[in-house]
């Protein structure tokens, strides 16, 4: 007992969770990183594709140390999708497009798994099964919706490498970005430091309780009417 307590200490999530959350990030990852090979593909960059990344194989993106982090830290990241914005036509457009697809990709996933929770529930799917199974679809959904929504959230914040300074860096003006440039790797120190130090829970956290309540309520109320 006591070698479990030590275990469960050390990870992000209860054990017994485990098996949830590595179900949610193989799903999770893979269509993050599929939906910025697919809309990079569509706007003419064929690298994504080339390099066996246009595929909804977990294993094509799947970091096996930021993968681990999600279970130590609480987050964590995939292989990053390689683009080559010199394809594209529309440079700006096409790069905030492919930046944006990888951070909506985890939040439609996180509508339709609350979505597929509250049709089980207004149609009494679930009431028939034992309780044990009824508590571990309730525990799945719950962790799959959280994940979904924190890494909508983790990945649009304006840091370096996120989708979030990417969109950021595509949108601000040539000088700007030429500067946002020269000081990036000054921006993941950054960025490092507030996600691994005390000050995650004075910054990060507050942001992810924030965006995490707003996106439920936005889900209840348009998922409202089912229930």
């Amino acid at each position: 007992m006591d070698n479990l307590n030590s275990i469960n200490s050390f990870l992000a999530f209860p054990l017994e969770m485990i098996p949830y959350v590595v179900i949610t990030l193989m799903i999770a990852f893979t269509i993050h990183e599929y939906a910025h090979a697919y809309v990079a593909y569509k706007f003419g960059d064929p690298t994504a594709q080339r390099q066996g990344r246009l595929t909804l194989s977990p294993l094509a993106h799947l970091d096996p140390f930021g993968t681990l982090l999600i279970f130590i830290a609480g987050f964590g990241w995939a292989r990053p999708v390689p683009v080559n914005r010199s394809y594209f036509k529309r440079p700006r457009l096409a790069g905030v497009l492919v930046s944006v697809a990888g951070p909506l990709s985890n939040l439609v996933i996180a509508f339709l798994g609350t979505a597929i929770w509250y049709i089980l529930l207004a149609t009494n799917a679930v009431t028939a099964l034992p309780e044990f199974y009824v508590n571990g679809l309730q525990d799945f959904f719950n962790i799959f919706v959280s994940l979904n929504v924190m890494l909508f959230i983790f990945n649009l914040l304006p840091f370096p490498p996120l989708d979030g300074y990417r969109i950021i860096e595509d949108l601000a003006p040539a000088n700007i970005r030429a500067k946002m440039t020269q000081y990036e790797s000054y921006g993941i120190i950054i960025f490092l430091i507030l996600v691994i130090t005390p000050l995650d829970g004075y910054i990060i956290q507050p942001i992810f309780a924030v965006g995490r309540t707003a996106v439920m309520e936005l889900f209840h109320f348009l998922l409202g009417p089912i229930l």
